[in-house]
Protein backbone atom coordinates (compact mmCIF):
# COMPACT_ATOMS: atom_id res chain seq x y z
CA UNK A 1 0.00 0.00 0.00
CA UNK A 2 1.47 3.51 -0.74
CA UNK A 3 1.20 6.13 1.49
CA UNK A 4 -0.54 9.13 0.72
CA UNK A 5 0.82 12.70 0.78
CA UNK A 6 -0.51 15.87 1.51
CA UNK A 7 1.22 19.35 2.37
CA UNK A 8 1.26 21.15 5.88
CA UNK A 9 -0.61 23.22 4.48
CA UNK A 10 -3.02 21.02 3.16
CA UNK A 11 -2.87 19.27 6.75
CA UNK A 12 -3.94 22.59 8.41
CA UNK A 13 -6.66 23.65 6.24
CA UNK A 14 -8.57 20.51 6.24
CA UNK A 15 -6.99 18.30 9.24
CA UNK A 16 -10.34 16.46 9.05
CA UNK A 17 -9.77 15.11 5.70
CA UNK A 18 -6.46 14.44 6.52
CA UNK A 19 -7.52 12.78 9.42
CA UNK A 20 -9.82 10.58 7.52
CA UNK A 21 -7.45 9.21 5.06
CA UNK A 22 -4.97 8.83 8.25
CA UNK A 23 -7.58 6.25 9.61
CA UNK A 24 -7.91 4.44 6.21
CA UNK A 25 -3.73 4.52 5.21
CA UNK A 26 -2.34 4.44 9.02
CA UNK A 27 0.04 6.51 7.76
CA UNK A 28 0.22 9.74 6.00
CA UNK A 29 3.45 11.65 4.17
CA UNK A 30 3.15 15.58 4.79
CA UNK A 31 5.68 17.79 2.99
CA UNK A 32 6.70 20.57 3.72
CA UNK A 33 9.16 23.71 2.01
CA UNK A 34 10.52 25.22 5.28
CA UNK A 35 11.48 22.38 6.66
CA UNK A 36 11.84 18.82 6.50
CA UNK A 37 9.00 16.35 5.28
CA UNK A 38 6.71 14.27 8.23
CA UNK A 39 4.73 10.99 8.42
CA UNK A 40 1.85 11.08 10.05
CA UNK A 41 0.36 8.13 12.04
CA UNK A 42 -1.68 6.12 13.84
CA UNK A 43 -0.77 4.71 17.71
CA UNK A 44 -1.68 1.39 16.44
CA UNK A 45 0.30 1.08 13.35
CA UNK A 46 3.45 2.75 15.12
CA UNK A 47 2.97 -0.37 17.67
CA UNK A 48 2.73 -2.72 14.92
CA UNK A 49 5.89 -1.29 13.53
CA UNK A 50 7.76 -1.65 17.04
CA UNK A 51 6.14 -5.08 17.14
CA UNK A 52 7.32 -5.98 14.03
CA UNK A 53 11.57 -4.44 14.34
CA UNK A 54 11.16 -6.39 18.17
CA UNK A 55 10.37 -9.80 16.41
CA UNK A 56 13.02 -8.98 13.70
CA UNK A 57 15.74 -8.62 16.52
CA UNK A 58 15.07 -11.24 18.22
CA UNK A 59 15.08 -13.59 15.64
CA UNK A 60 18.31 -12.30 14.66
CA UNK A 61 19.87 -12.42 17.85
CA UNK A 62 18.58 -16.29 18.19
CA UNK A 63 19.65 -16.89 14.56
CA UNK A 64 23.39 -15.95 15.34
CA UNK A 65 23.41 -17.32 18.50
CA UNK A 66 23.21 -20.91 17.49
CA UNK A 67 26.05 -22.55 14.41
CA UNK A 68 23.30 -23.01 12.13
CA UNK A 69 21.60 -20.18 12.38
CA UNK A 70 24.68 -18.12 11.95
CA UNK A 71 25.57 -19.87 9.06
CA UNK A 72 22.19 -18.73 7.75
CA UNK A 73 22.86 -15.29 8.23
CA UNK A 74 26.14 -15.64 6.95
CA UNK A 75 24.50 -17.25 3.80
CA UNK A 76 21.51 -14.73 3.32
CA UNK A 77 23.98 -11.67 3.98
CA UNK A 78 25.26 -11.30 0.60
CA UNK A 79 22.14 -11.48 -0.57
CA UNK A 80 20.97 -8.51 1.42
CA UNK A 81 23.88 -6.86 1.44
CA UNK A 82 25.95 -7.84 -1.56
CA UNK A 83 28.56 -5.62 -1.25
CA UNK A 84 30.09 -7.98 1.89
CA UNK A 85 32.04 -10.04 -0.39
CA UNK A 86 34.45 -7.09 -0.85
CA UNK A 87 35.10 -7.71 3.19
CA UNK A 88 37.06 -10.00 5.00
CA UNK A 89 35.47 -12.95 7.06
CA UNK A 90 36.84 -11.13 10.16
CA UNK A 91 35.20 -8.12 8.77
CA UNK A 92 32.14 -9.84 8.15
CA UNK A 93 31.76 -11.22 11.48
CA UNK A 94 32.04 -7.93 13.22
CA UNK A 95 29.56 -6.22 10.13
CA UNK A 96 26.45 -9.14 11.74
CA UNK A 97 27.62 -8.19 14.97
CA UNK A 98 27.16 -4.38 14.68
CA UNK A 99 24.32 -5.19 13.09
CA UNK A 100 22.50 -7.20 15.92
CA UNK A 101 23.47 -4.67 18.14
CA UNK A 102 22.19 -1.55 16.15
CA UNK A 103 19.13 -3.73 15.63
CA UNK A 104 18.39 -4.10 19.66
CA UNK A 105 19.65 -0.77 20.08
CA UNK A 106 16.53 -0.09 17.57
CA UNK A 107 14.37 -1.69 19.73
CA UNK A 108 15.41 -1.33 23.04
CA UNK A 109 16.09 2.17 23.03
CA UNK A 110 14.55 3.47 19.69
CA UNK A 111 17.20 4.66 18.22
CA UNK A 112 17.00 3.73 14.57
CA UNK A 113 20.08 5.75 13.27
CA UNK A 114 22.74 3.45 14.38
CA UNK A 115 21.35 0.64 12.36
CA UNK A 116 21.29 3.34 9.24
CA UNK A 117 25.30 4.28 10.25
CA UNK A 118 26.35 0.77 10.43
CA UNK A 119 25.04 -0.38 7.31
CA UNK A 120 26.09 2.69 5.90
CA UNK A 121 30.35 2.90 7.53
CA UNK A 122 30.40 -0.87 6.37
CA UNK A 123 29.33 -0.59 2.53
CA UNK A 124 32.09 2.70 2.39
CA UNK A 125 34.69 -0.04 4.08
CA UNK A 126 33.29 -2.59 1.03
CA UNK A 127 33.32 0.55 -1.42
CA UNK A 128 36.71 0.79 -0.55
CA UNK A 129 38.28 -2.51 -0.29
CA UNK A 130 36.40 -2.87 -3.82
CA UNK A 131 39.02 -0.43 -5.53
CA UNK A 132 42.53 -1.18 -5.20
CA UNK A 133 44.03 1.80 -5.49
CA UNK A 134 42.30 3.75 -2.84
CA UNK A 135 42.85 0.35 -0.47
CA UNK A 136 46.41 1.30 -1.39
CA UNK A 137 46.34 5.29 -0.82
CA UNK A 138 44.17 4.73 2.71
CA UNK A 139 46.02 1.70 4.03
CA UNK A 140 49.57 2.76 2.77
CA UNK A 141 51.96 3.56 6.18
CA UNK A 142 52.49 6.66 7.34
CA UNK A 143 55.60 8.81 7.48
CA UNK A 144 57.19 8.32 10.63
CA UNK A 145 57.80 12.07 11.54
CA UNK A 146 55.21 13.94 14.59
CA UNK A 147 54.00 17.45 13.80
CA UNK A 148 53.40 17.68 17.57
CA UNK A 149 49.41 17.81 19.33
CA UNK A 150 46.35 18.68 17.16
CA UNK A 151 44.58 21.72 19.10
CA UNK A 152 41.04 21.09 19.29
CA UNK A 153 38.61 23.02 17.42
Amino acid sequence: MSTPTVSFSELSKNSKRVADTLDRAQRVHITRRDGEDLFLTTARHDQQREETADVTAGLFSALIGKDDGARAVLVALPVVFPWVRHLSAEEVRQFVLDLVDATQDAVELDVHANLHRVIVEWRATARILADPELTAKLTRELPAEDHGEVAAP
